[in-house]
């Protein structure tokens, strides 16, 4: 069975231009960079087809895409009828972004993850806690008293100082039974 038609695209000359400098740009993230390139090629008629061969990605991430931005095209020209390009280059930005994913909200801020970070880096004397070094449960029950979150667990705390929710410090902060 043959694929559907896909939607053709407009795009304002200044909106092409915006997109071919996310494309360009080296700071730019690559899946922005995909995806500008999606609606450029788009625009000179290309099938989606042919866009998923050329770029070597999926047929439906092309798909949607080109239909995401179809359906923003008439909010992206009242943007651009205001005059102000910062604001355009925004709301294009914006829409080659991934949409909020369903889930539960993060539990903890950035800001309260390195907060704990640095609790860690801290010595637990400075703390008055009578151990020679952090153990997840003392510095769980450090950050709560201490105000920096409601509540956490050491398992959590952990996962903090391993690296597994965040960026981690490059030396070992917490205190290891020696096991031999």
């Amino acid at each position: 069975m043959p694929f559907p038609q896909a939607k053709s695209l407009y795009v304002s000359s200044l909106q092409q231009e915006l997109l071919q400098q996310v494309a360009h740009r080296t700071t730019s993230a690559q899946r922005l960079v995909k995806r500008a390139q999606i609606i450029l090629e788009a625009l000179k008629g290309t099938s989606n087809t042919s866009i998923a061969q050329h770029l070597q990605i999926d047929y439906e991430t092309v798909r949607r895409w080109r239909d995401r931005w179809h359906a923003a095209e008439s909010r992206l020209q009242a943007i651009e009828e205001t005059g102000k390009r910062k604001l355009l280059k925004q709301a294009i930005e914006v829409l080659l972004t991934d949409e909020q994913r369903p889930g539960a909200p993060a539990t903890f801020t950035f800001e309260q993850f390195m907060q704990i970070m640095a609790l860690a880096c801290e010595t637990p004397a400075s703390a008055d806690r009578p151990v020679s070094t952090w153990t997840p449960r003392e510095l769980a029950d450090e950050a709560v008293k201490r105000g920096i979150v409601e509540q956490i667990s050491p398992r959590t705390v952990e996962r903090f100082l391993k690296g597994e929710r965040f960026a981690a410090p490059s030396q070992a902060v917490l205190a290891h039974p020696t096991s031999r």
